[in-house]
């Protein structure tokens, strides 16, 4: 069974004690921390048993007091993009910050999960993180409370559950923001890592990113990963929806969704030279594949620097905007409910 060390790695500007948790099952060592219950290092062996960190981030925690790509962190309780950042409930509007474009990304740029000192609690081979929020924290209804555990099995899972409730009816979609690259962060870009999809179509987006409503097959298009292909074989095509991400920044629908009874494959993805391969499995109905299109980082990890490409992100969710669009399942959790996710890192 695994085992955790526990390390405090800083303090906030408030007095909050910043604690990091490593459990180590002997091949796979993940390093999380009670600040943005983050991922900061995660160490896995390549072919020859030889270990690297593959996800992308910083030395120092005060680092991410900062950190505009949201390194490792979870972001919510709202990921991804809401259109205006008005959200309808029982017919109620409630307005969440307008921090891109007048829409909403990510919840809260200076204030959201992703910058919280959460509670936690270490037992075994799992951490979980527990944090409080109050009615209309973010422009959202409900007092809630949060929860994400992580998990490292001898099988060589990370296993993460989200959980949440709240008193009224509210929006639940947090989701994990790592950075990979699995022939080690800050080894180049990922455009020669093979990617396969589970998923026959996605949501294109309008010019500030929003998903239009519609389900697309990727049949013909350069997001057809149905069949594994090198992440960079058709990301320069001539295509609008890769030219308004500078690209891959999109939604997929992960195929044979059953409302969340199961976890289903989502993506296998793996670095031909190293040999690392990992596979994402979630109970959720989507997953954005983001590459680092925008990231440019001078000061990371070992003084090196992240560029465009140099990582990808594996973003499992419910749909962008799906409170504006009846045809995408719903992020709503009733008032009383409870909200449950998981999403599991398989690694060979």
């Amino acid at each position: 069974m695994a085992n955790i060390m526990q390390e405090i790695t800083g303090i906030t500007k408030t007095g909050d004690k910043i604690i990091a948790y490593t459990i180590d099952n002997g091949r796979i060592k993940v390093r999380l921390s009670n600040y943005g219950a983050a991922i900061l290092n995660l160490w896995v062996p390549d072919k020859d048993g030889i270990p690297a960190d593959i996800v992308l981030g910083y030395d120092r925690i005060e680092q991410y007091f900062d950190n505009p790509c949201n390194f490792g962190v979870v972001v919510g309780p709202s990921a991804n993009r809401i259109a205006g950042g008005k959200v309808t409930i029982d017919g109620r509007d409630y307005q969440m910050p307008q921090n891109e474009n007048g829409n909403n990304l990510h919840t809260d740029f200076d204030s959201g999960l992703h910058k919280t000192v959460w509670d936690a609690e270490a037992l075994g081979d799992n951490v979980t993180f527990t944090v409080n929020l109050e009615d209309g924290k973010y422009g959202l209804p409900g007092n809630r409370i949060m929860m994400v555990s992580y998990t490292l099995t001898d099988d060589d899972v990370l296993h993460i559950a989200y959980f949440g409730t709240s008193d009224k009816e509210t929006v639940f979609n947090p989701t994990n923001h790592s950075y990979f690259n699995l022939a080690g962060e800050g080894s180049g870009d990922v455009l020669a890592h093979t990617l396969r999809l589970y998923a026959s179509s996605f949501t294109p987006v309008d010019d500030e990113l929003i998903p239009t409503g519609e389900l697309r097959d990727v049949t013909g298009t350069p997001f057809d990963f149905k069949v594994e292909k090198p992440i960079g074989r058709d990301i320069a095509a001539d295509d609008d929806q890769l030219k308004k991400g500078q690209g891959y920044d999109i939604n997929f629908a992960i195929d044979d969704y059953d409302g969340g009874e199961s976890l289903k494959p989502a993506v296998r993805v793996e670095e031909p030279e190293s040999g690392r391969a990992m596979e994402v499995w979630t109970s959720l109905p989507g997953i954005q594949l983001y590459t680092a299109n925008y990231v440019d980082e001078a000061n990371a990890k070992g003084g090196r620097s992240y560029g465009q490409y140099s990582s990808l992100c594996l973003e499992t969710q419910y749909f962008p905007d799906a409170v504006h669009h009846d045809n995408f399942v719903s992020p709503l959790t009733k008032a009383g409910g409870t909200y449950r996710s998981v999403t599991e890192f398989r690694f060979g």
